[in-house]
């Protein structure tokens, strides 16, 4: 079995030192290279690089600079993905985003998880556990969520938060560890003023 192999199949792997994991991950930070130094405007050059980046891109996919991913074939985006300065897709395991999500600045997903056992994790061992986030979720500035969660649809995640544990739908969380702190009613839509000229 491959080392690439073993990272799918949830086994520990050698992500530091196997050549065909080196390559692949030269290969994506090559690429994300080439998308930072686009012209911020010119959206539909950096659309060209993302989606030899992701393994599979929705449709009006916008992400600002600075960007960093691992592998970018471990990625998926739907429709309408946002995704604000500096985040960072660490995607040895698969990362899945939903429709209409919206990532703000500085938010970090990060699938790998290192041996916890110090001569494993000195031979390069590490585990990538999947992350999975559901439709028209918005992710606070600052925030990570690390391997093996699920944010349902339509939550909301605040920022700063430290997501280690499954998001349910419709709900607000916060904190670190991330925790829900309520549901999303009728009576958020009413939370900011409008504008009725």
């Amino acid at each position: 079995m491959t080392e690439k192999e073993k990272a799918a199949a949830g086994y520990l792997y050698n992500a530091n030192y196997d050549p065909e994991i080196l390559s692949d991950i030269a290969r994506c930070n090559d690429l994300c290279h080439e998308f930072n130094q686009i012209k911020p405007s010119d959206r539909a050059a950096q659309g060209e690089i993302l989606k030899r980046i992701f393994g599979r891109m929705g449709k009006d996919v916008a992400v600002n600079t600075p960007f960093w991913c691992d592998y970018g074939y471990n990625t998926t985006v739907g429709d309408y993905f946002f995704a604000n300065h500096n985040c960072q897709i660490l995607d040895g395991g698969k990362v899945t985003f939903g429709d209409h999500v919206f990532i703000a600045p500085n938010c970090t997903f990060t699938t790998a998880e290192h041996a916890l056992d110090a001569e494993q994790r000195n031979e390069g061992l590490e585990v990538a556990l999947p992350i999975t986030v559901g439709n028209n979720v918005w992710i606070g500035a600052g925030t990570i969520v690390l391997g093996g969660v699920t944010i349902g649809d339509n939550a909301v995640i605040g920022a700063g938060s430290v997501v280690t544990k499954d998001i349910p739908p419709n709900v607000i969380a916060v904190g670190v560890p991330c925790r829900v702190l309520r549901e999303i009613t009728d009576a958020d839509k009413d939370r900011y003023p409008r504008y009725k000229g």
